[in-house]
């Protein structure tokens, strides 16, 4: 088993804490929180250990998990990989482009792995039907939430709308050649409603809009390709794929049968794989601990964590041409 620690133990950080506790592939020895009431809390309700400095929990361990604020990723990763520790960060990966690049190249030079918590790419919805999406040519995405005050110190696009363009990114093999978007600040000092669209290489178009003022939630994703529709919804963990073929020769009773402008016939039909329920958070943390063990590469590695932060800010520069917010 490896030996695990996490830095960082607010709402999320208790969640990983008690998961890696449950975990038959790791050893969770302790944690680090700056915030020692919090720290003497958390020790005293759940009884894991509570380390005095970040150092002390890293030396201890093989894998850190990071879970503090996105402004202390960088400087929590440097800390781990410079100690040879594997690490797995909490999205996004940091809070610019160059400090991810760093912990890359660090990553690299140390020969460590690690791992972004793109959560969604585990999602069970998103598991059953990914193979079955090849080649799409359009995507829309629809990322709503309920007002939070949680999260608002960032951009919608660095709190919602990054797991859409990690899944994204992950399943259209392409460069992406142009971005245009726009954002609008309602409630914080951020943009709290954002759409942007992602034109590839190779000619797929994706349309992602995200919104934190929303007054339900809802987080589907479409992918069309040639001859398919695939639907995912996140937050229900359900999918849907639909199929056309060409149609037989002699229908039957219930087929669904179409026919174009010259006459072509095509045969409708569901092809809906079956999802098999899971924690999304505990299958990227025990696949993490598969890849240190087989020395294999993670599921979302740390140059993907990179793009998908390129491509966020890349959306952000589009709100205001101006300012200046690549983070570059």
């Amino acid at each position: 088993m490896l030996k695990a620690g996490v830095l960082g133990a607010g709402h999320l950080g208790k969640i990983h804490l008690r998961l890696l506790n449950e975990s038959n592939k790791y050893e969770l020895v302790g944690f680090y929180d700056p915030n020692k009431e919090n720290a003497q809390k958390v020790a005293a309700e759940f009884g894991y250990k509570a380390f005095d400095t970040i150092q002390e929990l890293i030396d201890a361990v093989d894998v850190v998990d990071i879970v503090t604020p996105t402004l202390s990723h960088h400087d929590c990763a440097v800390q781990v990989i410079k100690s040879k520790k594997h690490v797995f960060i909490e999205k996004p990966i940091s809070n610019t482009v160059i400090e991810a690049e760093e912990i890359v190249t660090l990553a690299k030079e140390n020969n460590v792995k690690g791992q972004v918590g793109h959560v969604e790419r585990f999602n069970p919805a998103f598991i059953a039907v990914k193979d079955q999406i090849k080649s799409p040519m359009f995507i829309e995405t629809h990322r709503l939430a309920e007002f939070n005050p949680r999260g608002t110190d960032v951009p919608v696009v660095l709190d919602l709308m990054i797991h859409d363009i990690d899944a994204i990114l992950s399943v259209v093999k392409s460069k992406v050649i142009n971005i245009s978007a726009s954002g609008v600040s309602v409630i914080s000092e951020t943009p709290d409603i954002a759409n942007a669209r992602l034109e590839f290489e190779n000619g797929c178009v994706a349309n992602l809009t995200s919104s934190r003022i929303s007054l339900k939630n809802m987080r589907k994703s479409r992918f069309f390709q040639k001859d398919a529709y695939i639907s995912v919804d996140f937050l229900d963990k359900k999918c849907e794929v639909v199929k056309m073929k060409d149609a037989p020769e002699t229908p039957g009773d219930f087929d669904m049968i179409l026919q174009n402008a010259e006459g072509v016939k095509k045969q409708i039909y569901f092809d809906n794989p079956s999802i098999d329920t899971n924690n999304a958070i505990l299958d990227e943390l025990e696949t993490f601990a598969d890849a240190i063990n087989n020395n294999t590469t993670p599921i979302v590695t740390l140059e993907d964590g990179t793009e998908a932060l390129r491509i966020a800010y890349k959306i952000i520069d589009c709100f205001k041409p101006t300012s200046g917010n690549n983070k570059k």
